[in-house]
């Protein structure tokens, strides 16, 4: 027993050179259909569930279940297979993505828009993964950055920003991993559709350093929480100020951007009502707008006199105030009421309505239609 625990041992430390499937998991194939396979040799029933639906698999030979779907319209579709009712990630399968807990595996339909979400043939911009300091939350924090191309060779060149804040149980790894960021702005800055800039993607919850397993805290595991007693708000200053240090940006409003998703629409929305002169582009993607309260948080003030806030905010006139929402999404009402406050006003903004519900196919349009206004 011991020499076989060994050799397992062993074996297992070398590199996978040959553990290599012998089928295709997924393959989208040129009228685009698409192709699923999983092998499965003891099971009794395989279904494979995405965002495109669901199908059951066919058994075939050598226990490889396999099915064929229809047409998919040009879209990032994620995906599961179930065998035996449990939920299985095919090991010969490594295209997966992270969202909150979930793992998914995914693949792209060519076309519009699913070639802005691929690796196209183009200039690529640089994501890095940096540490700073929040005096106000007494902490070292992660956050990641996309440069453009061309940045590191481009001299004294100063760039403008874009800050891109995540949903409830995210972190500063989703917009890169499920939001396809890095691919959406290579794509709309090669294509000239976007100007090149700087994009920030912070932690949105001020409990944690970093994405489980990047700090000191290990391994923890992920789970839907966020940030909403004021703390993220608060210390969003220490964010910009470390950006400006650190970048080569344009340092003024008209340079700045932020937006989000969701929780990280309701940090957009509180944000650039506390810092009314920070930033001239504002962007509420399904955004969490509903009026907080937070008499424990370390800032109670950022929530409060919030008809005032809004009327400083848009006293400065920003160039683009920005809604998105899809017509099933549960905050449909609550961003519905928030408009008709903003028309009561006479307060202008650009509104965007999606099929669809509370889903990143839904977040990734947005970024997409966001950045191409931005800056111009």
């Amino acid at each position: 027993m011991a020499a076989a625990a060994l050799s397992f041992l062993t074996a297992s430390a070398q590199q996978s050179l040959w553990d290599i499937s012998e089928y295709e998991s997924v393959k989208v194939n040129p009228d685009r259909t698409v192709t699923f396979c999983v092998s499965a040799p003891k099971a009794v029933k395989v279904e494979v569930v995405g965002d495109f639906g669901s199908a059951s698999l066919a058994e075939g030979e050598k226990g490889v279940w396999s099915c064929t779907t229809g047409p998919l319209e040009s879209e990032l579709y994620n995906f599961r297979f179930y065998v035996d009712d449990l939920p299985y990630n095919d090991p010969g399968n490594t295209y997966v993505q992270r969202d909150i807990s979930n793992l998914m595996h995914y693949f792209i339909v060519p076309g519009n828009p699913g070639d802005l979400y691929s690796v196209g043939d183009v200039p690529h911009g640089t994501v890095s993964r940096v540490w700073y300091h929040s005096d106000v939350l007494g902490k070292d924090r992660r956050m990641a950055v996309y440069t453009p191309a061309g940045y590191e060779t481009s001299g004294n060149k100063r760039y403008p920003v874009l800050y891109l804040l995540h949903g409830m149980g995210g972190d500063e790894e989703a917009w890169l991993c499920t939001g396809r960021a890095a691919q959406i702005m290579d794509n709309l800055i090669a294509k000239g559709e976007a100007v090149p800039m700087i994009v920030v993607m912070t932690n949105g919850c001020t409990k944690h350093q970093a994405a489980p397993g990047e700090s000191v805290e290990g391994n923890f595991r992920p789970y839907n929480s966020g940030s909403s007693d004021t703390s993220f708000e608060a210390h969003f200053k220490d964010v910009i100020s470390f950006v400006d240090g650190r970048y080569r940006t344009v340092r003024k409003s008209s340079s700045r951007a932020i937006a989000g998703l969701s929780m990280g629409g309701g940090h957009s929305y509180w944000i650039s009502m506390n810092y009314p002169k920070t930033f001239d582009y504002v962007g509420l993607f399904s955004a969490a707008v509903r009026l907080r309260t937070a008499k424990d948080g370390i800032a109670p003030e950022m929530y409060e006199d919030v008809d005032a806030k809004l009327d400083r905010l848009f006293a400065n006139d920003p160039k683009l105030y920005y809604i998105a929402i899809g017509k099933d999404d549960f905050l449909f009402n609550e961003n519905k009421a928030y408009r008709e406050k903003l028309d009561s006003k006479g307060y202008r903004y650009v509104y965007f309505e999606s099929e669809g519900g509370h889903v990143w196919r839904n977040w990734r349009i947005y970024l997409a239609d966001f950045a191409r206004r931005l800056f111009k």
